[in-house]
């Protein structure tokens, strides 16, 4: 039990990391959101690819590599690839004028708001506290977004909220995936496949390039770290929790991001994101507990 626990700690802080190391990045270093999201994508392939031949793989010596394709084929996709690329590239772009927490909370809003929805047209049937609990999910990204001093610039809170339908379809088309972490290297292999035309229009345009040597750094923690060696460590954590603590817990993440901006990067906690955080987070932690 506290393995697991601390299993589900490691984890949640590698996911609010990311949001602090994008920060980090286009805040204290020159590096262009692009690049950071070419070497933030590569570098996840590549170390997710090596957690699936040491997790999955390596249990057979035989045929290794056309096991590791065959499994990819299985549970990776174009679509998700996609997705992922979008969600990566619109979370770059976003964090240039947004801070860590407030863009933590609205990627985590939308991405549940997205799953919650589809739910909703797919015809799943929702009890009144549900509703209500779904209410306070919306009310609360709106307050977000309220003008005030603390309130995100238009095209980054746009940016964001693309991001988070990106992540929120990534997350729905990998629920069939029988094997997690080889879907993720999978979709992370197509995403970086994805940087090359990314590069070559950043070149055509003519748009700032800047691979900053400590921005880099960031984004290579952020490939490795946080997104690889947190995916592997939630991974392993999964089987021994309940569907609904997994689905809770990562309520935190938010909030860990809020306090790792407040911590590192000096950012004001104010009380708009305080009555954000309370109302988009409580009313989904509603509907995800009436859900179970």
């Amino acid at each position: 039990m506290f393995k697991s626990v601390l299993l589900v700690i490691a984890a949640m802080v590698a996911f609010a990391a990311n949001s602090l190391l994008c920060r980090m990045a286009l805040v204290n270093t020159n590096i262009d959101p692009s690049s950071f999201t070419i070497i933030r994508l590569l570098s996840g392939a590549v170390s997710l690819l090596v957690l699936s031949i040491v997790f999955y793989v390596s249990q057979s010596r035989s045929q290794e590599s056309e096991r590791l394709i065959a499994m990819m084929k299985q549970n990776a996709s174009v679509a998700g690839g996609i997705a992922l690329f979008v969600y990566a590239l619109c979370f770059s772009f976003a964090y240039i004028s947004m801070a860590t927490g407030t863009g933590a909370l609205l990627l985590f809003g939308t991405v549940q708001v997205t799953m919650i929805a589809v739910g909703l047209i797919k015809g799943e049937r929702f009890t009144l506290s549900q509703w209500i609990g779904f209410s306070f999910a919306i009310i609360g990204l709106v307050i977000l977004l309220l003008p005030s001093s603390s309130a995100p610039s238009m095209l980054s809170a746009i940016l964001m909220i693309l991001a988070g339908f990106a992540w929120g379809a990534y997350s729905l088309i990998g629920k069939s995936a029988t094997s997690p972490l080889v879907a993720s290297a999978g979709n992370f292999v197509i995403a970086s496949a994805l940087c090359v035309p990314l590069a070559a229009v950043v070149l055509l345009t003519g748009a700032k390039i800047n691979i900053d040597p400590t921005g880099s750094l960031y984004a290579l923690a952020s490939g490795i770290l946080a997104s690889g060696a947190g995916y592997a460590i939630w991974y392993a954590a999964l089987p021994s929790i309940k569907s609904t603590t997994a689905a809770t817990v990562q309520l935190s993440v938010p909030i860990i991001a809020t306090f790792m901006g407040w911590a590192i990067l000096k950012e004001s906690l104010n009380i708009t994101i305080i009555v954000a955080s309370l109302a988009t987070l409580g009313g989904i932690l509603l509907v995800i507990r009436q859900r179970n």
